[in-house]
């Protein structure tokens, strides 16, 4: 027979092991109530592929709008980047409930190596005066802020582009290369501006493709490679019949050599 003793003691213990929440998993942030516009989704999209396929076989996480908490505490507020890249970091079941935040406090849970930041009309002024001190603070080694946007949304002499890295504890604005470029040396890749997309490029000026991109690009290459044989095939026929016929003139028949 159940007791209430013993029902208050049984609930006394499941509160005391239950997982500890954060306000905001479970309610709306102000930057969830905003929404994205169709230049921010986009990019977003499009540079989660080229990271994700760049990552298949580091050990690296790649992942949109994920709430990172700094402490253990229920009502702090979150940082969710529009793309961070955890390097170092294999996560096997990207599905389980458990991973519904970031959680800094935690063993084998790091800050993020690269943070991206996609602005539109009511984020672009954090992102470029407040997350810099912010993402700091978390640990970030790269920070990088794009504005997609049609007319940007950024001062005109901005460009679109601007990243930040990580010295001595802080982060300090890069200075864009003659091109215009910005390098990332925790993705090994130059950063470039190109309109509605960003761009990323290896050190020998290769494109970083989406996985979609590589597979159009390895069929392409392969159908070109079996033409290019084709090609050769029939070459070494037309050679071996005019040299026939050359013999042929000569009154020499080519079967018999």
């Amino acid at each position: 027979m159940t007791t209430r003793s013993n029902r208050a003691s049984t609930t006394s213990t499941a509160r005391k092991t239950r997982a500890f929440i954060h306000y905001f998993d479970q309610h709306p942030t102000e930057e969830d109530l905003m929404g994205e516009s169709t230049a921010q989704s986009t990019l977003i999209f499009y540079l989660q592929q080229v990271l994700t396929w760049m990552a298949r076989i580091e050990r690296w996480f790649v992942v949109s709008n994920l709430n990172i908490y700094r402490a253990k505490q229920r009502y702090e507020y979150p940082l969710a980047p529009d793309l961070a890249v955890f390097k170092g970091v294999d996560i096997t079941n990207r599905a389980s409930r458990a991973l519904r935040s970031w959680r800094l406090y935690q063993p084998d849970r790091p800050a993020p190596s690269v943070v991206f930041e996609i602005s539109s009309d009511s984020t672009w002024e954090d992102d470029l005066e407040l997350k810099p001190a912010k993402y700091a603070a978390m640990g970030v080694q790269e920070y990088f802020v794009y504005d997609p946007n049609d007319p940007p949304y950024w001062p005109i002499n901005d460009g679109r582009l601007r990243g930040w890295y990580r010295s001595e504890g802080t982060l300090v604005e890069q200075t864009k290369d003659e091109q215009g470029r910005l390098w990332s040396n925790e993705l090994q890749s130059w950063l470039v501006s190109d309109g509605a997309y960003l761009r990323l490029y290896d050190n020998a000026g290769q494109q970083r493709p989406t996985e979609s991109e590589a597979a159009r690009t390895a069929e392409a290459t392969e159908r070109l490679a079996k033409e290019t044989a084709r090609t050769a095939e029939a070459n070494e026929r037309l050679a071996k019949e005019r040299a026939w016929a050359k013999l042929r003139e000569l009154g020499i028949d080519p079967t018999d050599l």
